[in-house]
């Protein structure tokens, strides 16, 4: 424990470091573990081998067991109950949040204490020249079990909502999401009041069943089916209703204050279900989605697709008779859903009763159109300036010449070589043992093929280990085409992509006549309604291999997933370097050595992070009492 003294001098240095020299460093320090938590009042289930193991005679058995032995008969018999296969971070479910400011650097030590590799990847977060830290298998190796892995980023020339969540084996069924928050720099306005308060609000649909068993349903071909709850913040629903909702389960309560602005982080951090997000009485002004500021409307209600993020501005302008319903209700499904509704509770302060009857009704609930034109709806605020000082629609990106035309088809499951697969223009993606960048950085031959298709080709389809080729500086067109009966959402890690059309029925060349080439919002991950299309623009700027994926966890888990390939033609290729803590594995795993299972930072001291802002409050005091300078409130 260091001295009074020493805590002082060390603390000033990081303050003055942080403070005055560059961008600044914030730290994190990770323990990514199974927890105790039942969302739903229901323990997770196991599996039939974990029960196996359970009957060993053996004092530890590494599957999520707990043994608890008693003496019977003079025999000693083991028994087992069910660990709640729950993925928190810091023992915390959701993980922490990410709160940072556009251009710093954020360092992040994950120690990986699961029992099964774990990658994280950061939703939205475009690292500006360094795919190395993507979190995905076609740029890093996983972090064994019992080991530890230090990401090292910049948020760099970015604002607002996104969030991180375990990459690998199905895991984000489990949870091991957080938010992530990137705030104005000072000098650059935001285009709204400042709020009264800041709230993140995660929606997810949830099944009871382990991560393993449900990946082990998706090999085997068998549907997710309907999800036994949707869980807000991850709680289960308020007992709106007594026959569907049991008692005894915990469902998350928002206080707030009468006449005060609130905003609303909100995402769908669910597997495969689109929900319809509401708030009972209340207007929803959208400001915000994946960093973007959008032109300001009232909606009552949003749909919002796996994988998406928004801001909403709420004024608590009601009368307070009651507590009023938070809901997420799934969308485009039948009445065998029912069960499955996330349900909390928005709390003022001088409320005079809990929160009853019906929950709030959704217009055009079984319209697909109404989900389509509300999409359209969304506006990019071009007169906002957002990371820079510009207005955001300074970029005239309806001006820009497209360079290269992807029409990427998805299909459902399918059976090829004996093994469910999913494919996106009849390829599904095979990842290689050699991550692609470690592949690429040691120039090794046979990991991966540039030939992935601009179109379906007439030919079965096959797994493959194909790339997009991306022209470094080029200006790509995908179309997104949805031949499936659900609705799909796609993310592309990296970028921004600016989000121009989509209609019902089969994307033609005529369609781009209805394309918006002025004011289509930029986002990173945006929804294909089923039996329709949806046109993206991307500027190629950010050289590396980059992660295009059907955020539908089952389908991306099956094989639709595809990596856009984008390189700097000039010599020094213009990426960071390959990171000094890099993993090796696959085809380079003899050049790993064995790790301490210490944690280090590499960037800097974390006790920075835990101190400056005591230290600066202790530094005005000071100030203030010797000298009597300002008074200042905190």
């Amino acid at each position: 424990m260091p001295s009074l003294s020493s805590w002082f001098f060390t603390t000033l240095l990081c303050f003055l470091d942080v403070t005055f020299a560059g961008d600044p460093y914030v730290f994190y320090d990770w323990t990514v573990s199974y927890t105790s938590a039942s969302p739903l009042g229901i323990k997770q289930k196991i599996r039939a081998r974990d029960k196996a193991c359970a009957v060993v005679w053996s004092s530890v058995c590494v599957t999520g067991l707990t043994l608890i032995s008693n003496y019977e008969k003079n025999e000693k018999r083991v028994h087992y109950e069910p660990e709640i296969l729950v993925i928190g971070i810091n023992g915390q479910f959701p993980g922490p949040t990410l709160n940072v400011t556009t251009n710093w650097n954020v360092v992040v030590n994950v120690k990986n204490n699961l029992d099964e590799p774990l990658l994280l990847t950061w939703n939205g977060i475009q690292h500006r020249k360094n795919s190395w830290q993507d979190g995905v298998s076609g740029t890093n190796c996983p972090i064994p079990a019992g080991w530890n892995w230090t990401y090292e980023f910049q948020v760099k020339d970015q604002i607002g909502s996104f969030f991180y969540f375990p990459s690998l084996n199905f895991q984000k069924a489990a949870g091991g999401y957080g938010g992530i928050i990137i705030n104005n720099r000072p000098v650059i306005p935001v285009p709204f009041g400042l709020p009264d308060g800041d709230i993140t609000i995660f929606l997810s649909d949830w099944y009871t069943r382990s991560h393993k068993d449900l990946r082990k349903d998706i090999e085997n071909g068998v549907d997710l089916g309907v999800p036994d709850g949707v869980l807000i913040n991850g709680l289960g629903p308020y007992r709106y209703d007594d026959s569907l909702v049991p008692s005894g389960i915990s469902y998350q309560i928002i206080n707030v204050e009468p006449g005060k602005t609130y905003r609303l982080r909100v995402h769908n951090v669910g597997i495969s279900t689109s929900l319809n997000f509401r708030i009972q009485n209340h207007n929803l002004l959208l400001v915000e989605t994946e960093g973007s500021y959008t032109v300001q409307q009232n909606y009552t209600n949003m749909d919002i697709h796996v994988g998406q993020s928004y801001s909403f501005l709420v004024t608590m302008d009601q009368n307070a008779n009651t507590d009023y319903y938070i809901v997420a209700t799934p969308r485009f499904v039948n009445s065998s859903w029912a069960r499955a509704t996330g349900v909390s509770i928005l709390h003022y302060s001088n409320s005079l009763g809990p929160a009853s009857g019906p929950l709030p009704s959704l217009l055009g609930e079984d319209d697909p159109s109404f989900s389509i034109n509300q999409a359209r709806s969304i506006r990019w605020n071009v007169s906002a300036g957002a990371a820079r000082p510009n207005p955001q629609g300074s970029f005239k990106y309806g001006d820009i010449t497209v360079t290269d035309v992807y029409v990427i088809l998805n299909r459902p499951p399918e059976l090829i070589n004996g093994k469910w697969r999913t494919t996106l223009n009849g390829i599904s993606y095979l990842p290689p043992s050699t991550p692609l960048k470690l592949a690429q950085q040691f120039k090794i031959l046979g990991v991966y093929k540039i030939d992935f298709p601009n179109r379906l080709m007439n030919r079965p389809p096959k797994v493959d280990t194909s790339l997009i080729n991306g022209t470094y500086r080029g200006f790509m067109e995908i179309i997104f085409q949805n031949n499936d009966t659900t609705v799909h959402s796609y993310h592309l890690d990296g970028y921004a992509f600016f989000v121009v059309g989509m209609d019902f029925g089969v994307w033609t060349e005529n369609s781009r006549s209805t394309y918006n080439k002025w004011d289509g919002v930029a986002r990173c991950t945006t929804q294909v309604l089923p039996g329709a299309w949806t046109a993206i623009l991307v500027s190629l700027d950010n050289a590396g291999i980059w992660n295009l994926r059907a955020e539908k966890l089952s389908s991306w888990y099956l094989g639709q997933e595809v990596y856009v390939h984008v390189v700097n033609p000039e010599k020094d290729n213009n990426e960071n370097t390959l990171p000094d803590n890099a993993i090796f594995c696959g085809l380079l795993s003899s050049l790993q050595k064995d790790q301490s299972h210490k944690f280090q930072f590499s960037g800097g001291s974390p006790f920075c992070s835990n101190s400056i802002i005591l230290l600066f409050m202790l530094f005005l005091a000071l100030l203030e009492s010797l000298f009597g300078m300002w008074s200042v409130e905190l």
